[in-house]
Parts: structure tokens; sequence; C-alpha cells
């Protein structure tokens, strides 16, 4: 546990951290979570020669899938079939990640979230319109909070 600033001896300067390579998320359902980020979410599951060679045999046993946000970010879903949040309910968050979110064109807002009602997935907040635009906020198969946000239309 980090005590105080000024207990560090050496940190990385500013700009050293390139860019997130990836985001790793426990699933229990395999099959849900990727029709949910493959299908109803329309990222690009990596198959054949995309897969990274050190996830090949993961990805050939059913553990690991791995997909890609158009900004070029690996999400990769690990099979945890005995997961199981410590509360039931997704109100109540049970990790200090609290929610994923996407960035969409201001028109196509509307076009989401039918997306997301016409397949029954349950809404936690939202629509909801801010001076920083609109957003919406479901939960993905596992109760995993994922947000779909524009920026303010310009008029």
């Amino acid at each position: 546990m980090l005590s105080s600033p000024n207990s560090f001896n050496r940190v990385l300067a500013p700009g050293n951290l390139r860019k997130v390579h990836h985001i790793a998320l426990n699933v229990k359902d395999m099959q849900a979570s990727r029709y949910f980020y493959g299908t109803i979410l329309g990222l690009h599951e990596l198959t054949g020669d995309e897969v990274p060679a050190t996830l090949l045999e993961l990805v050939a046993a059913g553990k690991v899938a791995n997909f890609v946000t158009p900004d070029r970010i690996i999400l990769d879903l690990f099979w945890t079939p005995d997961l199981t949040p410590p509360n039931l309910d997704p109100e109540q968050s049970f990790t200090r990640a609290y929610h994923l979110a996407f960035d969409i064109e201001p028109q196509l807002f509307e076009q989401a979230v039918a997306v997301i009602r016409e397949n029954q997935i349950a809404i936690a907040h939202g629509p909801v319109t801010r001076p920083t635009g609109r957003g919406v906020y479901f939960y993905d198969p596992d109760g995993f909070m994922i947000e779909i946000r524009c920026d303010p239309e310009v008029t």
C-alpha cells in the first residue's frame, strides 16, 4: 500500500506510458459474453492469425476470447465459470472498476439505445443528458456496467 507521494524513490516520467494495451474481464458465460461484445456491441473478435501467439492455446480451448475496440484496444474475456460477484444486485459495485465506456457519434446515440432496449439488456441509468454529452449505462451478461456515450451535438 502506498503511504505518501514523498515515499517514492523513482517514478515514470509523463509520456513513458504510451497507451492502454488491453483490458481483461472475467466472464462466467463465455458464449453470452462473446455474443454481447461481438454481436450486440459490434466489436471485432480476433480469430486465426489475429490472435496473439501467447493466447492461441487458451483461445483454442475456449478459455479466452479477444475483441478489438475501434481505437485498437484489446478487450480480453477470460472464462471463469465459477465467477460470482459478492452481491448479485448489479447496482452494488463489486470491483474497483466502475464501468467501461464506449464513445459513439451523437447521431447514432438513439440507435444504440434502441439496440440495448430491443435486446432487453438491463439499463442501469439513463439515457442521461449532461453538459459533457449523453450517456446510457447498462450491464453485460456478468453484471459489469458498460456505458455508451457521445459528445454534445454541435448545432
